[in-house]
């Protein structure tokens, strides 16, 4: 997958990309006055091959000017029907506010709806104010029982 924004590169995770990647994450997260949580909710950015690919889910890296400066992934969950979770959508403060947040939900929308998934599940954090903004802007509805011990808020689309 390689798509463009703007300037922006939008494409599939790579190898090379594993430790960049984590470190936009964590970036974001102490920013928030979030924890970095390596042995638990965030372990799967270290181990993107076994908690995305094996399992039909995707990670996608944004770049501008051959820099990472965001992430963006999905996969497969147990939890509604035929469902998948958008996960670690997270962009670095100087790539904000240019329409980057909505395009990147938008394509993760499209590639989700075009491999037959039902349902988008999303966890997040009250204190990201821009992130609750665009999901529900976006017809994200707030649900219960939200599953990863940072987050306080999880929202459910179900595709018509």
């Amino acid at each position: 997958m390689n798509k463009n924004y703007r300037d922006f590169l939008i494409r599939n995770w790579q190898e090379k990309d594993r430790y960049l990647a984590a470190e936009i994450i964590k970036t974001v997260l102490l920013e928030y006055g979030l924890p970095w949580q390596p042995e638990s909710a965030d372990l799967d950015v270290l181990e993107i091959e076994k908690c995305y690919l094996e399992k039909g889910g995707e990670f996608w890296v944004i770049e501008q000017n051959n820099m990472l400066v965001g992430t963006a992934a999905y996969y497969p969950i147990s939890r509604g029907n035929k469902a998948v979770e958008i996960r670690k959508m997270y962009l670095l403060p100087n790539v904000r506010k240019q329409g980057l947040g909505q395009y990147l939900l938008e394509e993760l929308e499209q590639e989700i709806i075009s491999q037959g998934f039902k349902e988008i599940w999303i966890e997040t954090a009250s204190i990201l104010k821009e992130a609750v903004i665009l999901y529900e802007k976006n017809g994200y509805l707030p649900a219960s029982g939200v599953e990863t011990k940072r987050c306080d808020l999880v929202y459910c689309k179900v595709i018509k």
